[in-house]
């Protein structure tokens, strides 16, 4: 697990876009290996992130509806 990635799911503080965003980003550096893709990577690295940040959403809120 990358070290860095921090725990989202809180009770007592709801996340945030950047939070989501950032442990995306974090997230993706990790499988992909590299810290900045190259030029040929690029959109398939930020693709990444937007794709790994929306499910990471999906899957918080969905957790936040079933704790009610």
């Amino acid at each position: 697990m990358c070290r860095s990635i921090k725990v989202l799911r809180r009770p007592d503080n709801p996340v945030t876009p950047e939070e989501i965003s950032a442990a995306a980003l974090q997230f993706v550096r990790k499988v992909s290996g590299t810290r900045a893709p190259s030029k040929v990577n690029q959109v398939a690295f930020d693709g990444a992130v937007v794709e790994v940040a929306a499910a990471t959403q999906k899957l918080l809120a969905f957790m936040a509806e079933k704790k009610r």
